[in-house]
């Protein structure tokens, strides 16, 4: 009998002592905030799916979630409203991070998770998040940027190299008239945006000179090419399409769909061409930014809030992003999976992040003083009053403007 009961006794204690490793040591609540498609159950509940993971694979929490809805693009506006009564993890477009900085609405990550982001995230995309002051505010999931949407019956690839090729062979449309698209010919040429980092605000954006006034005069020329179609707010272009009357425009994944409808089988994406100065190949590039994934630093439990934001970046998560919602990835893991490659609008994507594309900077002054300024400009080169004649003239009132020493 005391055998058996000696018996009882350790099969009970090895019975407790597997109990106990299957716990989880800490009772935590977690609320995430993220765009509606990502929480609708017609598509599986991607955030959902990913937070109950998450908490699967981390027996140190036992973490209720509560989730509340915000679009990356609302950050700016419901985050700062009242940051104590915000999400704790949150999603976010990231040129919002200076006005979550000034609000205290978003926190800068460190050790083994900034060693994570910077693992999953290529310069470009690590770029995108971190702030002048050098710190890293975000998670990368996907970038933010735009690509060349074409006719294949029209233009071969070789074609699609060449922008000036595309304008002797067809229609193309291009929004010259936004500073988002507008940028992408100084750059081509040289041009730079607060330095060479992008983040040197004492550097200003040097879009003048000879190189720049070169560039004028080559948009001179493009604005009176009778190939070129002002497309204003991108929206010409796309309704000229399928009737025939564009065979190539600029934009983002937001208009492949109805690109995608208007060319049926006809449909291509690509990367962005080159332009030619002064009878050299100089290649066009696009801003980029990305969508991410912020920490609320007035939650309750931060370690917790960041480790789930980096399991939201990571690949796997990004994966599941893609397959589930669409969401074009922008892990480097995933650039060479044949899946999500073999999706035109997806590569084309990612190519413009890996060869075609500068960071878009995060420098205040930019926000204050570019926009309006490059848009004025586009319009007047839309409009044709910007000539050869003037061209020198109008280049260096627009570089004051940008600059923020006189008005355009």
């Amino acid at each position: 009998m005391k055998k058996i009961i000696a018996l009882l006794l350790a099969l009970a204690m090895v019975a407790a002592l597997f109990v106990g490793c299957g716990e989880k040591t800490e009772k935590i609540t977690l609320t995430v905030w993220g765009p509606a498609a990502d929480q609708d159950p017609a598509t599986g509940n991607w955030l959902k799916t990913m937070c109950d993971k998450f908490n699967e694979q981390h027996p140190e929490w036992d973490i209720t979630f509560e989730y509340g809805v915000c679009g990356e693009n609302d950050a700016a506006t419901k985050v700062t409203a009242d940051p104590s009564a915000a999400g704790d993890v949150y999603f976010f477009a990231n040129d919002q991070i200076g006005n979550l900085l000034q609000a205290n609405a978003i926190a800068q990550f460190g050790g083994k998770n900034l060693d994570a982001i910077k693992a999953g995230a290529s310069e470009a995309m690590l770029g995108s998040v971190t702030y002048t002051d050098g710190g890293v505010y975000g998670v990368p999931f996907t970038g933010n940027t735009w690509f060349m949407m074409y006719n294949k019956s029209v233009y071969t690839e070789e074609d699609i190299k060449s922008l000036d090729t595309m304008l002797s062979k067809g229609k193309v449309a291009f929004n010259t008239g936004d500073g988002w698209y507008l940028a992408s010919f100084y750059v081509a040429n040289g041009g730079t945006l607060y330095g060479e980092t992008g983040i040197d605000a004492a550097a200003g954006i040097d879009f003048g000179g000879e190189k720049g006034l070169a560039v004028t005069n080559y948009l001179v020329d493009m604005c009176n090419n009778p190939n070129y179609i002002v497309d204003a707010n991108n929206e010409v272009g796309l309704s000229l399409m399928a009737e025939g009357g564009c065979d190539a425009f600029f934009s983002g994944t937001w208009k492949a769909d109805a690109a995608k409808a208007a060319l049926g089988e006809n449909f291509a994406a690509a990367q962005l061409p080159t332009i030619t100065i002064n009878g050299e190949a100089k290649q066009m590039k696009a801003f980029a930014g990305s969508k991410a994934i912020a920490v609320n630093p007035n939650c309750k439990n931060p370690a917790a809030a960041a480790a789930l934001a980096v399991f939201l970046g990571s690949a796997e998560a990004q994966l599941a992003h893609y397959e589930m919602c669409g969401v074009i990835p922008c892990h480097p893991e995933l650039t060479t999976n044949e899946t999500i490659m073999s999706d035109p609008v997806a590569k084309a994507q990612l190519d413009v992040i890996a060869n075609t594309s500068v960071t878009q900077p995060l420098v205040p002054d930019m926000g204050a003083n570019y926009w309006i300024p490059a848009g004025n400009f586009g319009g007047e080169l839309n409009n044709k009053t910007i000539t050869h004649e003037n061209a020198e003239e109008k280049t260096q009132a627009f570089v004051d403007a940008i600059n923020g020493k006189g008005g355009l």
